[in-house]
């Protein structure tokens, strides 16, 4: 049993609650917190007016609400901003959201009763999510509209995700003897404040990121065995001249990679021979950038997931809810750090990266296609008959169709503020929309490289350079070429490609 709530909330810790089954508990100090929290409330709230309890919320906040109407204020803030549309957000979306918004409202500062932690604990050891949508929240007062359908499930309304099928809440929680939760002060606006979807999108983008980038390094890797590259480019003399963290690290990496290679040239020694034999130099002089630029290509988008990462596991330990309960002032504070600024520029930042890695991606599987710029390959790799077989023909324009939509949902979203809710949120920042369109393009990397790696394939089988693969290489080939076998014959190469894309998504490689 895993206690939660004790130890901040990392990207890696995140994946594996994600997709852990392991019953969690809540650690017997958070819970502490938390009820001190709430406990405050309830005496600061009878002696000072207090937003979202004593109020309305946002342009009408202006309006007083009686005693005997704050607890239906709660449930009709949650019922009435329940207005998602669009796609359901995957359950291990919404498992990864839940487990955000628990650890927030672990650090005692959103003054919610105890049983709502309780609540989030239960729903999530039992696997029921409530279905959420991808369109709705603007990420300034946090994913509100997102953020109400959560609540409403925890309220045992609305449709939740339970063994794979959307099934009614009611029912469900008959069936497993879940109890509705009954809210309390201000819970319904602090389970809908905040930025616990972009943040657990976020997250899991991340460690997607992360992983991609692995691969793409591994394929890199392979290229340059396959061209039979100068091991310059990747020296450490050549790479430490530049300052950054991200170069250094991928020029080591496959330094690693590429130990006991039997294929990478020394360029003085190569171009020594070659003065001695010719004057035309049969082999260039440097490769293509997607073959010699790999250090400082994917060395910023190295230092990009890095810092998307700080910001991420920074915004899932903070407190974004408003107003904020402080126990050791004794005061209760109103401001907005439910706002999503933070992880949408950061989202942002990783979407441009990750378009990046896919447009390498695409570029190095073209050299492997194109004859006339590896000259070491038949036209698209193709191992049947010329004419006859197509080789990767079809999948490079699935590669290159699927680049171009990465391109374009490239664009920033963080500057593309409308102002809504008569203005009082002038200046959003739409975070879930940054975090949804960067899985969206994650995605889509993970199927450039798919394609890729069937090309290594083809050109590993052409050259029938298995045997001479870098002892580092040679089993992230043979498991490419498990999935991926050569191809002679045509035949339908999309089942074999989804599947191996959700393989490379869903085994993580640490170097």
């Amino acid at each position: 049993m895993v206690a939660f709530g004790h130890q901040p909330l990392t990207t890696a810790g995140l994946w594996a609650l994600v997709w852990d089954s392991a019953p969690l508990s809540i650690h017997p100090d958070a819970l502490q917190r938390a009820t001190a929290s709430h406990e405050f409330l309830q005496r600061f709230a009878q002696e000072t007016t207090i937003y979202g309890l004593h109020t309305g919320f946002g342009p009408m906040a202006q309006y007083a609400i009686p005693p005997e109407q704050q607890k239906a204020l709660q449930y009709n803030l949650i019922r009435s901003h329940c207005t998602g549309m669009g796609k359901a957000l995957a359950p291990e979306l919404v498992r990864a959201t839940m487990l955000c918004q628990l650890n927030t409202l672990l650090l005692g500062k959103s003054g919610v009763a105890p049983a709502v932690p309780t609540q989030i604990l239960n729903l999530l050891n039992a696997q029921v999510y409530p279905v959420i949508y991808e369109h709705g929240g603007v990420g300034a007062s946090g994913d509100l509209v997102q953020l109400a359908h959560l609540a409403l499930g925890y309220l045992g309304e609305g449709l939740v995700w339970h063994q794979g099928t959307q099934q009614p809440s009611a029912e469900v929680f008959e069936r497993l003897g879940l109890v509705p939760l009954k809210l309390q002060l201000r819970d319904g606006l602090a389970l809908m404040n905040g930025t616990a979807v972009m943040t657990g999108v976020g997250l899991l983008n991340i460690q997607a990121a992360q992983n991609a980038l692995h691969w793409s390094v591994i394929v890199s890797a392979l290229l340059q065995e396959i061209v039979q590259a100068y091991d310059d480019h990747l020296s450490a003399p050549l790479n430490a001249a530049k300052q950054h963290p991200g170069q250094r690290t991928i020029a080591a990496l496959l330094r690693q990679l590429l130990q006991g290679s039997q294929r990478l040239q020394n360029r003085a020694q190569h171009l020594y021979q070659q003065s001695h034999t010719d004057t035309t130099h049969s082999k260039k002089i440097q490769e293509y950038y997607s073959l010699r630029c790999l250090p400082q290509i994917l060395g910023p988008i190295y230092d990009a997931i890095q810092h998307s990462q700080t910001t991420l596991e920074r915004e899932a330990n903070s407190v974004p809810d408003n107003p904020i309960v402080d126990l050791e002032t004794a005061q209760v504070y109103h401001g907005g750090n439910f706002h999503g600024d933070y992880v949408a520029l950061a989202m942002d930042h990783l979407r441009l990266a990750m378009t990046k890695l896919s447009m390498l991606a695409e570029r190095q599987l073209n050299f492997l296609l194109h004859p006339a710029l590896n000259q070491l390959l038949p036209p698209f790799a193709n191992l049947g008959t010329l004419g006859l077989n197509f080789g990767l023909q079809g999948a490079q324009f699935t590669a290159t169709s699927t680049t171009a939509e990465n391109q374009f949902l490239a664009n920033s979203i963080y500057v593309h503020s409308i102002p809504s809710n008569n203005d009082n949120q002038d200046l959003v920042s739409m975070g879930t929309n940054a975090a949804n369109m960067t899985r969206r393009v994650i995605d889509n990397t993970y199927q450039v490289l798919a394609i890729e790696c069937w090309a290594i394939v083809q050109a590993v089988t052409h050259l029938d350079l298995e045997q001479q693969l870098s002892p580092a290489l040679a089993p992230y080939y043979q498991t490419i070429k498990n999935h991926l076998p050569p191809i002679i014959d045509d035949a339908p190469l999309a089942p074999h490609l989804q599947t191996f894309k959700n393989y490379l998504q869903h085994h993580l490689i640490q170097f």
